[in-house]
């Protein structure tokens, strides 16, 4: 089976490379590292191929009983953040499976979702338009998903059925969340709120560039994106620090100047779902690190605070055992 996936919106420009423009949806493989060049890739058909190809490598993880659930594979998606161009998110993509997909400890498989991110310091109102576009092809990603998740369920409650082996979760970075923020508005409306299972089990949000009150609506339902991803989540983590500069120039391009998650934390003036909390990371940075923004990659803390979580280690403990 494959150890890399990928599925993107981005238009190729080389042969080599795909670009900063908006594309179809195309879906990606590869078995050998140095992921930022295209030749590295194997196209995929279509969707239909590329899901197969997955279910195939899930089918392929051992088999746990549910009181060892912490042990149970995963299937994760990896949506990156601002001001990536598509080989720096591809490293950035190889690096995160260096960390936790690979080798005996590895959580399971992750793919890559990689959008026409500008990839310039200039580039992040037009970014926040990208990001909006791509909403959709990322929606169908995740009806996709759903559709397989609860073909599995029904399957899994026959007589003879057999147990699901893999969780889904998803990991978003920086404005990736303000990507996964409007495509699971388009997920839940089109399913029909509510639904009848979880689509992902563990969403890590790190350094989340969208406003922090996205869950002030708390356990009522108002339709609105928080409830959208509170709903279609088991637990929603979201990883901050104080010190994230980029974040800090991104609440002052926004006109009324709404604090940003990564940066601020949960907005707890308002109430909150029960499912959601987050985790102040400014510690696990030594003092001189300044690009904080991407620390959370090449921080050791960080991620095994990532793997813990996916995991679903309770969040009690994790407070306790990070001081978070």
């Amino acid at each position: 089976m494959p150890k890399y996936w990928m599925i993107s919106n981005r238009a190729p420009t080389t042969p080599d490379e795909l670009g900063r423009s908006r594309g179809p949806l195309t879906y990606w493989t590869a078995d050998t590292p140095g992921l930022h060049k295209l030749s590295r890739w194997r196209p995929v058909p279509n969707a239909a191929a590329f899901q197969t190809l997955i279910a195939a490598a899930a089918d392929e993880f051992p088999s746990v009983p549910e009181s060892r659930q912490t042990e149970q594979r995963h299937v994760t998606l990896f949506v990156h953040g601002y001001n990536n161009t598509w080989s720096e998110a591809a490293e950035r993509y190889e690096q995160l499976c260096r960390s936790l997909y690979t080798g005996p400890d590895s959580l399971g498989l992750c793919v890559l979702f990689t959008w026409p991110s500008n990839g310039n310091v200039y580039g992040y109102l037009p970014d926040r338009e990208d990001a909006r576009a791509t909403a959709p092809d990322l929606a169908g990603v995740l009806n996709t998903l759903y559709d397989w998740m609860l073909r599995k369920q029904h399957e899994a409650a026959l007589p003879d059925g057999a147990p699901c082996k893999a969780k889904t979760s998803v990991l978003a970075h920086s404005m990736g969340n303000y990507v996964l923020q409007n495509a699971m508005q388009y997920a839940w409306t089109r399913n029909n709120q509510p639904l009848l299972v979880s689509l992902v089990n563990q969403l890590v949000m790190i350094a989340a560039d969208v406003d922090n009150d996205l869950f002030a609506s708390g356990e009522r339902q108002t339709s609105s994106d928080g409830d959208a991803i509170a709903n279609l989540t088991y637990r929603i983590t979201a990883l901050y620090s104080g010190r994230d500069d980029v974040l800090g120039v991104s609440a002052g391009l926004k006109h009324f100047g709404k604090r940003r998650l990564g940066r601020s934390g949960l907005d707890r003036t308002q109430p909150l779902p029960d499912n959601v909390w987050d985790a102040d990371c400014s510690k696990f940075f030594t003092a001189n690190k300044r690009d904080i923004h991407s620390a959370y990659f090449e921080t050791k803390k960080t991620l095994e605070l990532v793997r813990d979580v996916l995991t679903g280690v309770d969040r009690g403990i994790l407070k306790t055992k990070y001081g978070v």
